[in-house]
C-alpha cells in the first residue's frame, strides 16, 4: 500500500501549499488522489519532486 504522508510532512516543514502544487502543474484531481493514498503515475511523482525540489522518498513510502 502507498502512503503519501511523507509528502504532507515535507510540504509542512518546507512551507509548500496545495496552491503551490496547483501552480506547478499538479492538478486538483491528483491532489485528491494523494490525500486518499491512491496510485499516481511516475510522471506525476517526477513532477512533484521537481516542483518541491525533493526525492521520491520525501513523497511516498510503502506500507505492508
Amino acid at each position: 500500500m502507498l502512503d503519501y504522508s511523507p509528502m504532507w510532512e515535507y510540504m509542512k516543514t518546507h512551507n509548500y501549499s496545495q496552491y503551490y502544487l496547483l501552480k506547478h502543474d499538479i492538478d486538483s484531481k491528483t491532489i485528491f488522489k494523494l490525500k486518499r493514498n491512491e496510485n499516481i503515475t511516475l510522471l506525476t511523482l517526477e513532477k512533484l519532486c521537481r516542483a518541491m525540489n525533493c526525492k521520491p522518498n520525501d513523497v511516498v513510502k510503502f506500507i505492508d
